[in-house]
C-alpha cells in the first residue's frame, strides 16, 4: 500500500502542471451515458451517442462535478470553452451569463437574458436565484449558440441547463453527504427516495450550506460574504403503465447569508479612506436591510408515448423568487452611494411538445408560453451629496414594474438522406409583449417607505407607462455528413432573437429631444426609454472524432450580432450646479459587433496498466479563441466609438487541461485529478479601463477521491485555487475613467468583487 501511495503521489506531482475538469463529457439534455468509447445523447429529443450529434454542447454529469469539488454552476465556466458564469456584482445569488461573447450584465427588471438557464427543462426567466448550488444534481449541461427550435424560450447566446437525478423505481435510495472545510465550512447534504408502488415513488434532498465569510465588514463587525443557504427538493413520479410517465416536483432556496461588500480599488476622495489590504474586507455601512433570497418552484412533467413513432410531453411551471438585499455601491460608512434594493419574480410557463421518431425521419414540434413579472425597487441614497447640497437625506428612488406575455411554436426535424447524409431545419416564431411602470423620485429624509426609511418625496422625475410589442421567425439549418463511425462533420446557420423592452431605472424628465420638433414630447419620452430587439446570425463548422483512445469536438464560428443591447447608467445633474444629484439608466441598441471563435474539446484515455492492472490516465482539455469587435457603437453624443470598445466579460482565449489518474487502492477505487483553468484578458464594460479590469490569469484546483468497491462509501479532499489567486469578476464604475473624479457621490465609486480564494474542503459521502 505504501509503495502504490507513493507512486499515487508522485504521479500527482507530475500531473500538477496540467488540469482537470470532469472530462467534458460532450452531451446535451436528456440523458448521458458514458464508457470509455459511447456516450449516448438525446441532445436532439432522440436517443443517439454523441458522435451524431452536430452541435456544440458540453455536459459534466453530477458525480464528476462532485470528485473537482465544484461549489456551485459557476464551476462549470472554468472548464468550458468562451463561457463566463460569474456571481454578480454585490449579491450572493444573481448570476450573470455571457456565451461566446452574448450575454447580460445588469439584472435589474426589464431585460431578457441573453443565456437561457433551466432548471429540469423549466427557463428561469430572471437571473436572481440562479447561481445554482450542487447538490442532487444529475448533470449539467452548456449549449453554445441560439436555442429554441428544439426547446423552451428562445435564447440568442446559449444555454446552461441543471438537471436533478431522477428517482429510483426499483428500490429505496438513501445518500448523505459532509463537506468540512476552509472558511468554517460545514455542508451537509441528504437525499434519498422510495417506491410506494410498482408504478409511484416519492423522493426528495435537502442542502444545508454553511460558511464563514472570506473577509470581514470593519464598520459592522460582520463576516463579509458568508453562506447561509438552506435549500430543498420534493417530487413525486408516477407511471401508470409502460407508455405515461408523471413527475411532479417542488423546490425552495432560502438564502440568508450577508450582504457581499466590494473592495474599494482608489482612497474616499471626500473622507480620505485608504485602500484596504484585504481584497474580502470592506467598511460599508449600509445595515437598513438584512440579505436575504428566497425561491420556489412547482413543475409537473407529462410524457405519453403514444406508439413507437409518437410522444406527447408536457412541462407545465410556476415559479416565484424574492430578494432583499443592501448593495452599499462606495462601500464605505457614510452614505455616500448606498442602494438598499428589492428584487421579486414571478412567472408561469407551459410547454407542450410532441415528438416523432422514425427510420429516416425525426423531430420535434412544441409550443412555449410564458406570463412573468419582474418588480424592481430601489433607493439610491446621496446622503453626502445631500449635505452639500442643503437636500439632508437626498434619496432617488426607482420602482420598475414589468410584466411579460410571449408565446412562440418551433419545430426541428432531421431527415436522412443517405445512410452518410442527413440535412436538419428548424424555426421557431415568437411573439412578445411587454409592459412597463416606471415612478422614479426625489426624496428627503432618507430611505424610503420600502425600507423603513421617513423620506419624504419631493418630486417625481419618471412616471411612465408603455407597452411595446415584437414578433420574430427565427431559422436553423444544418448539414451533417458522417462518412464512418469515426468522423461527423456538420455546418449549421441558425438565427437567435432576444426581446426589446423598456429601462425601470430612465428618468423621463432627461429624455432629449430625439425627433428635433423643438419640444420634449411623449414620443421623445417613449423612444427614450425604450430599446429594441437584438439579432444574431450564426454560422458554425463542426467535426467530432473518435478512434479507440481518443476523441474530440472542433467548432469554428463567426456571429453577425445587430442591434445590441447596451445598458448603462450615468450621472444627472437636474439642477444645472455642476453636480450629479442622481442618475438615469440608458440603454440603447447602440451595438453592432462581429464575433469569431474557435472551440475545442477532447479527451485522451493515454495510459491503462501504468503500475497495475486497475490504474488508468486519462487528459481532456478544452480551448476557446474569440475575436470579437464593435462594427458599430454610437454613444451618447451620437457618434461612432466602436474603435474605442470591446465586447465584455468575455475573453479572448478560454483553456483548460486536464489529468485524472486512478487506480485500486484498498479495495476500493482512487481518482486523483488536477485542473488548471486560463482565461484570458477581459474587461467588465465595454469601455475599457485598466484599474477595473482583470488581466489574464491560471486557476488550480486539485482533488483525491476515495470510493469504496460497492461504491457506499466515499471520502475526499479538494483544493480549489490552490494558489490562492485573486482575481476580479465584476465591479461598479461611477468615476472619470481619466480624472478618477468622482461622477456620482463625493467618494467615488469604483468597486470590485473578486472571486473565490484558496479553499480546502474535506468531504465523507454514503450511498445506499
Amino acid at each position: 500500500m505504501i509503495r502504490t501511495m507513493t507512486k499515487t503521489a508522485l504521479l500527482l506531482s507530475t500531473v500538477a502542471s496540467t488540469a482537470l475538469v470532469a472530462a467534458p463529457a460532450l452531451a446535451q439534455d436528456e440523458g448521458v451515458n458514458e464508457t470509455r468509447d459511447v456516450i449516448t445523447v438525446t441532445a436532439r429529443r432522440r436517443e443517439e451517442t454523441i458522435q451524431d450529434v452536430p452541435m456544440s454542447v458540453t455536459a459534466m454529469s453530477g458525480d464528476m462535478l462532485e470528485d473537482m469539488g465544484a461549489v456551485d454552476i459557476t464551476a462549470i465556466a472554468e472548464t468550458t470553452p468562451n463561457v463566463t458564469l460569474e456571481v454578480s456584482r454585490g449579491t450572493n445569488s444573481t448570476l450573470s451569463a455571457f456565451i461566446r461573447g452574448v450575454g447580460q450584465q445588469d439584472p435589474v427588471a426589464g431585460f431578457e437574458a441573453g443565456v437561457g438557464i433551466y432548471v429540469d427543462d423549466v427557463y428561469l426567466n430572471r437571473p436572481q436565484a440562479a447561481v445554482l448550488d450542487i447538490y442532487d444534481v444529475e448533470r449539467i449541461e452548456v449549449l453554445r449558440g441560439p436555442q429554441g427550435t428544439l426547446y423552451g424560450r428562445n435564447t440568442i447566446g446559449g444555454a446552461v441547463k441543471y438537471v436533478t437525478r431522477r428517482l429510483d423505481p426499483d428500490a429505496p435510495t438513501f445518500n448523505a453527504r459532509v463537506n468540512v472545510g476552509s472558511y468554517g465550512q460545514f455542508d451537509q447534504i441528504v437525499s434519498g427516495s422510495m417506491p410506494v408502488t410498482d408504478s409511484f415513488r416519492i423522493g426528495g434532498a435537502v442542502a444545508n450550506l454553511q460558511r464563514d465569510g472570506f473577509g470581514d465588514n470593519l464598520f459592522t463587525g460582520e463576516d463579509n460574504a458568508n453562506k447561509d443557504l438552506l435549500g430543498y427538493r420534493v417530487s413525486a413520479e408516477w407511471e401508470p403503465t409502460d407508455g405515461l410517465f408523471f413527475r411532479l416536483s417542488y423546490d425552495n432556496i432560502q438564502d440568508d447569508s450577508t450582504a457581499r461588500g466590494g473592495h474599494r480599488l482608489t482612497p474616499g476622495a471626500l473622507s480620505g479612506a485608504p485602500v484596504l489590504d484585504n481584497v474580502f474586507d470592506t467598511r460599508a455601512g449600509l445595515n437598513v436591510v438584512d440579505q436575504e433570497i428566497e425561491a420556489e418552484g412547482l413543475s409537473l412533467m407529462a410524457e405519453w408515448q403514444l406508439n413507437e413513432n409518437w410522444t406527447i410531453r408536457n412541462i407545465l411551471s410556476d415559479r416565484s423568487d424574492t430578494s432583499v438585499t443592501p448593495i452599499d455601491f462606495d462601500n464605505l460608512p457614510s452614505g455616500d452611494l448606498d442602494v438598499p434594493a428589492i428584487y421579486e419574480n414571478e412567472q408561469f410557463s407551459e410547454e407542450f411538445q410532441l415528438l416523432y421518431t422514425g427510420d429516416r425521419l425525426s423531430g420535434v414540434m412544441g409550443y412555449f408560453y410564458m406570463d412573468a413579472n419582474a418588480l424592481t425597487v430601489f433607493d439610491v441614497l446621496l446622503e453626502n451629496t445631500g449635505a452639500l447640497l442643503s437636500l439632508p437625506g437626498l434619496n432617488a428612488q426607482t420602482y420598475g414594474d414589468v410584466d411579460t406575455k410571449t408565446w412562440s411554436v418551433f419545430a426541428n426535424f432531421t431527415y436522412d438522406l443517405t445512410d452518410e447524409w442527413s440535412i436538419t431545419l428548424g424555426g421557431r416564431y415568437t411573439e412578445d409583449e411587454r409592459t412597463s411602470q416606471v415612478l422614479r423620485r426625489t426624496y428627503v429624509g432618507g430611505f424610503s417607505e420600502f425600507f423603513g426609511g421617513a423620506g419624504v418625496p419631493i418630486a417625481t422625475t419618471s412616471d411612465f407607462n408603455g407597452t411595446n410589442s415584437w414578433d420574430d421567425f427565427s431559422p436553423t439549418v444544418t448539414l451533417a455528413w458522417q462518412p464512418s463511425d469515426q468522423h461527423n462533420f456538420y455546418a449549421t446557420f441558425s438565427q437567435g432573437f432576444k426581446g426589446g423592452g423598456f429601462d425601470p431605472r430612465g428618468q423621463t424628465s432627461a429624455a432629449p429631444d430625439l425627433d428635433g420638433s423643438g419640444t420634449v414630447d411623449a414620443d421623445d419620452v417613449f423612444n427614450f426609454m425604450a430599446f429594441n430587439p437584438e439579432t444574431v446570425d450564426s454560422f458554425e463548422l463542426g467535426w467530432r472524432y473518435q478512434n479507440g483512445r481518443y476523441r474530440h469536438a472542433l467548432a469554428i464560428f463567426a456571429m453577425d450580432y445587430t442591434d445590441i443591447q447596451v445598458p448603462g447608467s450615468v450621472g444627472v445633474d437636474t439642477d444645472n450646479d455642476g453636480i450629479n444629484d442622481t442618475f438615469t439608466g440608458v440603454t440603447t441598441n447602440a451595438g453592432a459587433a462581429t464575433i469569431r471563435g474557435i472551440e475545442y474539446e477532447g479527451n485522451l484515455d493515454l495510459v491503462s496498466g501504468l503500475f497495475n492492472d486497475t490504474d488508468n490516465l486519462s487528459f481532456s482539455w478544452a480551448v476557446g479563441l474569440l475575436d470579437g469587435e464593435y462594427d458599430q457603437f454610437i454613444n451618447a453624443f451620437g457618434v461612432d466609438v466602436s474603435n474605442d470598445v470591446v465586447i465584455q466579460n468575455t475573453p479572448d482565449a478560454t483553456g483548460s487541461l486536464t489529468a485524472v489518474y486512478s487506480t485500486g487502492l484498498a479495495g476500493g477505487d482512487l481518482r486523483v485529478l488536477n485542473t488548471l483553468s486560463y482565461r484570458g484578458d477581459s474587461s467588465q464594460f465595454e469601455f475599457p479601463f485598466p484599474l477595473l479590469d482583470q488581466s489574464a490569469y491560471t486557476l488550480w484546483n486539485a482533488s483525491v477521491v476515495w470510493s469504496s468497491e460497492d461504491d457506499r462509501w466515499e471520502f475526499g479532499v479538494h483544493g480549489r485555487n490552490l494558489t490562492d489567486r485573486e482575481y476580479k469578476v465584476s465591479g461598479y464604475d461611477f468615476v472619470n475613467n481619466q480624472t478618477l473624479a468622482p461622477e456620482l457621490g463625493l467618494e467615488g465609486t469604483l468597486v470590485a468583487y473578486y472571486g473565490n480564494p484558496r479553499t480546502i474542503t474535506a468531504t465523507a459521502a454514503f450511498r445506499y
